[in-house]
């Protein structure tokens, strides 16, 4: 039978939601079409997770250099070459988009490098087309970007993390704004690789949203580190001087550094691309409105990843797209469960969280209990090193089960990822309690933890 549109789908944005759900909906038989604009794989393999998470591996050997001379090793003079770190880094993310590009095409998606706009909600217009395409059904997949405050002085002469994957050369002084995920990771990329680097923040502490008590181990562990961290600040203006540039902030402090990194959100990408002519509703914070099927307003389009700000992370992306091709191409309707999902920050130390806060477990539940252990990693200690982990768990009293779990610590995105299955399907202290631990490990705290914690202040222990 003739198809009424040119495509029974099309993808506008080939990051990792737009690309699983094209690629998975293609394999059922339909034809689809897929445009972006940039490149292939999106924030996440272009210019976000991926990229992000080499340059974390490169900063972290100037620490492991000096924790070898602790082990025995005769001193390294090493050193970093900048840009041979961005060219081989170059070379493995065109690798990357390329195998997103190549899997697309053998699941027999078109594919378009090109900006799409809707013109009405079946129709769409590519940059590089000389006439618009119909579909029957649209899926937007944009994503996300920087955003910049527009009142600031000189906020002209600043960069966003998309920037920082193609500076020319490494700066000698950096300052970071922001104290999300995004700002935090830089802060420690840069600072491992020798950079002097300083993070100001205007809020009371990082990370708004995670443990209070992640956010304070963290914050003096970057400052072990040798980032100078500043809260309760920001930016008055900023001059572009002879040497570099002069940051005054508005508690009257005045910063010199070479570069200025903003890292102070991120926002739907909704603008330019139609969805106000195709009639689709978007939220006072400019993401698309969605329901649990990830459907807008409009019957035949739907949206996936960060452009529905739900939770911003690349494998819930996936799981939408995945969900959205279920339910519309092979008759299971399945929507993906947006509770208990673990998340990672890439910060030095890193963090690995899943599940409720102590704060937001209190006012849920009311009494919990809490397991707390502070401690220096075994690695650490043979030869003096000060860095300290955290490992936490938040428990409601009346049931036993287990509501949080968050970690500070060298490879606590690896835990959170095994803890995370546990707290998905709702395993109680007891249970929890019951796995013998792993023995040398830092890991083997987490089921050992038997004693509640008391704060010092209500007659507790100091760390």
């Amino acid at each position: 039978m003739a198809r009424t549109f040119d495509y029974d789908l099309f993808v506008i944005g080939a990051g990792s939601g737009g690309v699983r759900a094209a690629r998975l909906a293609a394999m059922s038989g339909a034809k689809v079409g897929i445009a972006e604009e940039y490149r292939f794989g999106g924030t996440c393999v272009v210019r976000g997770c991926v990229p992000k998470k080499f340059m974390v591996y490169a900063s972290e050997f100037s620490s492991a250099f000096k924790t070898a001379e602790g082990y025995g090793w005769s001193h390294c003079d090493a050193k970093f070459d900048w840009t041979a770190f961005l060219r081989a880094k170059d070379i493995e993310i065109a690798r990357l988009s390329g195998i997103y590009v190549t899997g697309l095409q053998n699941a027999g998606a078109d594919i378009a490098h090109a900006r799409a706009e809707l013109q009405d909600a079946h129709t769409i217009t590519l940059t590089d087309r000389d006439r618009a395409l119909s579909a029957e059904k649209v899926l937007v997949a944009s994503g996300g970007r920087p955003t910049l405050p527009d009142n600031i002085p000189g906020i002209e002469h600043v960069i966003t993390s998309e920037e920082a994957f193609q500076l020319p050369q490494l700066p000698k002084r950096l300052l970071v704004v922001g104290g999300g995920y995004i700002a935090v990771e830089f802060a420690g990329i840069f600072n491992g690789l020798g950079v002097e680097t300083t993070l100001i923040y205007r809020g009371p502490n990082i990370l708004r949203g995670f443990d209070n008590d992640v956010r304070t181990h963290l914050t003096v562990e970057m400052e072990r580190r040798g980032v100078t961290v500043m809260l309760g600040c920001e930016h008055a203006k900023i001059e572009k001087t002879e040497t570099g540039f002069k940051s005054t902030l508005n508690n009257g402090h005045e910063i010199e550094t070479d570069l200025v990194m903003y890292c102070t959100g991120r926002a739907p990408h909704t603008k330019g691309l139609g969805l106000d002519t195709a009639g689709v509703e978007i939220s006072d914070k400019g993401a698309v409105v969605v329901d649990r099927y990830s459907k807008t307003n409009v019957d035949n389009i739907w949206a996936v990843g960060d452009v529905t700000d739900r939770i911003n992370l690349t494998p819930v992306a996936i799981r939408e797209g995945a969900a959205f091709v279920e339910t519309e191409y092979y008759g299971r309707p399945t929507s993906f469960d947006h509770e208990m999902v673990a998340s990672a920050v890439f910060s030095q130390p890193p963090v690995g969280s899943v599940g409720m806060t102590e704060a937001d477990a209190r006012h849920k539940f009311g009494k919990v209990d809490i397991y707390r252990a502070v401690f220096r990693p075994m690695k650490s200690t043979f030869y003096g090193g000060a860095d300290r982990m955290l490992m936490k768990l938040i428990v409601d009293t009346a049931t036993d089960k287990l509501l949080g779990c968050h970690i500070v610590g060298p490879d606590a995105p690896e835990m959170i990822q095994m803890a995370a299955i546990a707290l998905k399907m709702g395993a109680t202290k007891a249970q929890w309690d019951s796995t013998c631990a792993v023995h040398p490990t830092a890991a083997e705290e987490l089921v050992t933890m038997r004693e509640k914690y008391v704060p010092p202040e209500l007659g507790g222990m100091p760390d």
